[in-house]
Order: structure tokens, then sequence, then C-alpha cells
């Protein structure tokens, strides 16, 4: 209970409770779309799902000034791939809250001279390049993680066994690929902060290609996919362990 407890008087937990709530409703009304006895339903799942994004909006509030001072401290790594890309992550999400707060003033009728649609628009490319620069990051990770236990010794015995012990791989798989996959599956199953991490950039991926028409799916995969990496985020955010660092 006192897990719970930290965890919601978290504003960031507040906030992933929300999205996870926004998006099972989002995947929970295309589901029911073609259902006529649960229009009511529908209804009330689409009124929740609003209310959730505009709560999430009032959390996101001051988030702004948190990007940046975290893209100063990532500027001072050491590793300049790392450097780049976390430090444009952060910038990017700074300029995404930026248009997200002007977003949340006009729904509130703080402001009223804005375009909402740019604006919107605008986000969506902040948030997708952020994402873009996360999922370089988890490549460039994965890469270090793949060569380092490459060059372990124990490791290539037990690869070379792996390849023995299938021969029949062979005939419908390219040795080479088995190899890699099989570093890459041994690589990610040792280091779940990276898999977890990987697996949450690519999901959040497919909003803002929706958003941005570069990849048209529809309300269910962006409402799955959205769920997904919202339930990845609470456990990231509940075991610290599990949590790609830096």
């Amino acid at each position: 209970m006192d897990a719970v407890v930290t965890f919601t008087n978290q504003s960031q937990g507040r906030d992933r409770i929300f999205r996870a709530t926004q998006y099972a409703c989002a995947l929970s009304r295309y589901l029911l779309r073609n259902n006529s006895e649960r229009k009511d339903l529908v209804a009330k799942l689409k009124s929740l799902e609003t209310n959730m994004s505009a709560g999430r909006k009032l959390f996101r509030l001051g988030n702004t000034i948190n990007s940046i001072e975290t893209a100063k401290r990532t500027m001072q790594l050491s590793d300049r791939v790392l450097c780049l890309c976390l430090t444009a992550v952060n910038v990017s999400r700074a300029l995404y809250f930026v248009c997200d707060n002007v977003l949340w003033a006009r729904s509130v009728g703080l402001i009223h001279d804005i375009d909402k649609d740019r604006w919107s628009l605008n986000s969506s490319r902040c948030y997708f390049f952020s994402l873009v620069m996360s999922l370089t990051r988890d490549v460039y990770v994965v890469l270090q993680l793949m060569a380092e236990r490459a060059r372990d010794t124990h490791f290539r015995q037990k690869m070379q066994k792996h390849l023995n012990e299938s021969p029949e791989v062979a005939e419908a798989v390219v040795p080479q690929l088995d190899a890699f996959l099989f570093l890459l599956w041994e690589s990610l199953k040792s280091h779940p902060a990276v898999a977890l991490d990987t697996l949450k950039n690519i999901c959040d991926l497919f909003i803002p290609l929706d958003r941005l028409g570069i990849y048209q799916s529809n309300a269910g995969v962006v409402g799955f996919c959205g769920l997904m990496s919202s339930v990845i985020g609470i456990l990231t955010l509940a075991q610290p362990r599990l949590k790609l660092k830096p």
C-alpha cells in the first residue's frame, strides 16, 4: 500500500494513470464502435477519454522547465552520441510542452487568437522528433550491448552451442541472421530496461505517425499502442531499476 501511495503522490504517477485510462477508453470505444446496444457506454468512454486528456494537460504545466534543465545536464555527458540524442530529446520535449501548454490555455479560454490546428500539428512534430531521437538512443545502446556481449568468450561458446544444436535452422534461416537474432535476444534479455524503453518508444511512435498522416492506422491501433506504452511507463516509474539511464 505504501508503494501505491508513493506512486500516486507523484505528478508523473498520476499522469501515467490518466494516460493509461485515456488510451484504454480509446481502445474500448474502437472495439465497441459497431455495437448499437452500447452507444451510451461509448459516449461515456469518449467523455472520460476527453477528461483524462484535459487532466493530463494540467499535470504537464511546468514540464518545459524540467525538460530544459534535463537538457542542460545531458549536454555534459561524455558519450557524444548519448549527449546529442538525449539533448535533442529534451529540447524537442520542451517545445512539445510549450505547444501543449498553449493548447491548454486556449481550451480553458485564457487565450483565443491562435491557430489551434497549427499548434497541434507543431506539437505532434516535436513529439515525433523526440521519439525518433529516443529510438536512436535505444538502438545505439543496444548495439553497444551486443558488441560487448559478442566479445565475451563464454557467450561466444554459448552461441556456438546454440547454432550447433539447431542444424535445421540453416535450411530455413541464414546462419548469420540466426546468430544476430540470438545475440540481440540475449542482450535485451539481460538488460530489461533497454528492452522496455525500446518497446515503449516504438508503441508511442504510432501516435504522432497517425496524427501527422505519415502512417495512417486507426483508433484501435493508437489506443492499444498508447495503452501498452502507458503500462510500461507505470512499471518503470514503480520499479526505478527498469528505467533506462541516463
